[in-house]
């Protein structure tokens, strides 16, 4: 089993130098979605929120991470969207940081669990 590539000897975490690595043609692709402050930026259509709550949630089990992420505004439209992009930001976040030990690992089900409104 490989290293968390980024994180240091000392338990830093950091980005990975790469500029020892040769130049390449490289090409992904992936199946999902694409930070809750920032969905309107991210994703078109969407309307920017002032938002009052944002809180991400990891639990780690033996093979699998899950993320719960809950977003909360008062404004004239949902926001699910803002909780939906947290949620898919902080597992690519996971994949880049694991990808070293587990490089076969997917992301998968991301879903809308909750969503309510209240009138004030």
């Amino acid at each position: 089993m490989g290293e968390l590539s980024h994180v240091g000897e000392t338990g830093d975490v950091r980005m990975v130098n790469v500029g020892d690595k040769p130049m390449s043609r490289r090409r992904a692709v992936a199946r999902a979605i694409m930070a809750a402050k920032r969905t309107s930026e991210l994703i078109p259509l969407c309307h920017p929120l002032p938002l009052s709550l944002v809180e991400v949630s990891l639990e780690v089990g033996d093979a699998s991470v899950e993320i719960t992420g809950v977003a909360e505004t008062t404004a004239q439209t949902g926001v699910e969207m803002e909780a939906l992009t947290a949620v898919s930001v902080a597992a690519l976040t996971v994949y880049d940081m694991a990808k070293a030990i587990d490089s076969g690992m997917s992301v998968t089900d991301v879903v809308l669990v909750e969503k309510t409104k209240e009138p004030l």
